[in-house]
């Protein structure tokens, strides 16, 4: 598959009903927030992980075995000095080698990994751990999502009525129930943005094929992610900005500002899709970029 030639910017417009969309570790996994304006945001690590679970389902879950150059890298419980040394097995490369033929090793280990691991081709990786396999920049990067307004983080007590030890189920009865606190957003519409660069494309080889495979993972990736501490998620829009040449036709900032979200009623708080008007400023479009709407 030959690399992509053109550049491309895109923004995801998904929401959260009741639940926490990325729980911040350093606060008691409250939902992430914005002291200054109170507007929440998801980390790009966040969404990043849903695609890459989206394309372990995709590419793999009919046979357990990822398909040929769909492996993911970066996956819950990897060793990755491991995933390195499956490279220079592969090429039968020496990790232990220096000077000069090391150089040439780890170059090879590093175009073996962007062919066999859709994220590593896709975002990137920094891979010069001991067994090193050098560092890829992805042409794909993901800036953190914001809300479009404030949200209000509602904490909610839970109760725990089973018991861990013999200990613990003889105490009287009311005794023994463990209390927890879960934090949820009652509603909140979230705008992601992503950059798409042809030149780094070329490094690592993703193709339109895998730039397919990507808008499919950005509308379907919540839909195999419900669990009841992230409520109801859904990607509800998706728009994709084509540039005519490499470089581009336009700065991305200003195809993102056509983007206008307002509320339909501003006097009661949104909770549903439904509350937002959205409107993509399309009737001047600059020279040499096209606009599709894929969700």
């Amino acid at each position: 598959m030959e690399p992509i030639n053109k550049r491309y910017e895109f923004i995801l417009l998904f929401d959260v009903k009741n639940g926490n969309p990325n729980g911040d570790p350093d606060a008691g996994n409250a939902p992430r927030i914005d002291p200054e304006t109170g507007h929440g945001f998801v980390s790009d690590v966040c969404l990043k992980r849903k695609i890459r679970n989206y394309i372990c389902l995709a590419k793999g879950a009919a046979t357990g075995q990822p398909e040929e150059g769909y492996d993911i890298y970066v996956k819950e419980k990897a060793v990755l000095n491991n995933q390195h040394m499956r490279a220079y097995e592969a090429k039968g490369l020496d990790p232990k080698a220096s000077g000069r033929e090391k150089a040439g090793q780890i170059s090879e280990a590093r175009a073996w990994m962007c062919q066999t691991f859709f994220d590593v081709r896709m975002f990137g990786a920094v891979m010069s751990t001991d067994i090193n396999c050098g560092q890829v920049r992805g042409p794909v990067q993901l800036a953190f999502a914001f809300s479009v307004d404030p949200i209000t983080a509602l904490e909610q007590a839970v109760t725990r009525m089973a018991v861990t030890t013999e200990r613990e189920a003889e105490k009287q009865q009311g005794d023994n129930r463990t209390m927890g606190r879960k934090e949820i957003v009652p509603y909140a519409l979230y705008v992601a943005h992503g950059y798409i660069s042809p030149f780094l494309a070329a490094d690592t080889g993703f193709s339109d094929q895998d730039l397919q495979l990507l808008w499919e993972a950005l509308k379907n990736m919540f839909e195999h992610d419900h669990s009841a501490a992230r409520g109801e998620m859904a990607s509800r829009k998706l728009y994709v900005f084509e540039h005519a040449t490499p470089l581009g036709n336009a700065p991305a900032h200003t195809l993102f500002e056509r983007l206008h979200i307002e509320r339909a009623d501003s006097d009661r708080p949104a909770r549903a899709f439904t509350d937002y008007r959205i409107r993509l400023d399309w009737d001047n479009p600059p020279d040499g970029v096209t606009q599709r709407e894929l969700l």
